[in-house]
């Protein structure tokens, strides 16, 4: 089965129609840079301009980089104020006449690793980490998803969140190399193993690409795999949620 995945990002919105049972791109991957201000009326209108190019129609997955439930933003993170409380799957679904499953990027992205990617066989506890503008992050235990656990939100060594200090951004504004960003994203990872102590940890997001430049400066009781779907995750994800018709917190692949 085919479905349009939409991966809605802080600095692009990308998206493709994904074969949801092995997880391959069957379109071109798309990518419109995020408009600014990242409104939701002008988000909406990029989405819409995804699904035209395409000329796609049926259901749409999407990737959204807040707290999602049910289909409504509930924070703003890395985007436009104005998000906070606005129902995505319908401002969507009007802007394009078509139905929207709308949940949170890193937990779908950890979706299309945990039922087709890096994440298969693994049990335990497993933690998706999203590198992009911010950290995003999807918590597994024995493939059961836990949703909305934002941990890129935990208060840094500065009090801000320490995706502010251990972010892709993060690394661009304060002009680090590789090896300087790596020694904060390993902070960020040696503050989660504190409190979840996972056995594993999923690299994904567009910095997961560059793990030999950093890598050998993360130090962290646990073993670190790159998301197969490295960038493409969150719309591989996406379109799995939108053919089951959403994510399920039970044991297993993590989808209805």
């Amino acid at each position: 089965m085919s479905i349009l995945g939409i991966d809605v990002g802080g600095s692009g919105v990308k998206g493709a129609i994904v074969d949801t049972q092995s997880g391959e791109l069957l379109s071109e991957r798309i990518r419109i840079e995020t408009p600014t201000p990242p409104t939701p009326a002008n988000i909406a209108g990029v989405v819409q301009q995804i699904v035209s190019h395409l000329d796609y129609s049926g259901p749409v997955g999407c990737s959204f980089p807040t707290v999602v439930v049910e289909g409504k933003s509930l924070t703003a993170g890395n985007i436009d104020t104005a998000w906070r409380g606005t129902q995505v799957d319908e401002l969507f679904g009007e802007a394009t006449g078509l139905e929207f499953v709308v949940h949170n990027d890193a937990d779908v992205a950890g979706i299309a690793e945990m039922t087709l990617g890096a994440g298969r066989g693994l049990s335990g506890t497993t933690i998706m980490i999203t590198i992009g503008t911010g950290l995003g992050s999807g918590v597994f235990f024995d493939g059961m998803l836990i949703p909305n656990i934002e941990l890129g939100r935990m208060p840094g060594h500065d009090g801000e969140p320490i995706e502010f200090y251990a972010g892709d951004r993060a690394r661009k504004a304060d002009g680090l190399g590789w090896d300087e960003w790596g020694e904060r994203f390993n902070y960020f990872l040696q503050r989660v193993a504190r409190v979840f102590t996972p056995a594993h940890f999923i690299l994904g997001g567009g910095a997961s690409k560059k793990l030999h430049k950093f890598g050998d400066k993360l130090d962290v009781d646990a073993s670190i795999h790159v998301a197969h779907f490295r960038n493409n995750a969150g719309i591989v994800g996406a379109a799995l949620a939108a053919r089951d018709g959403g994510l399920r917190t039970g044991t297993g692949t993590g989808l209805h």
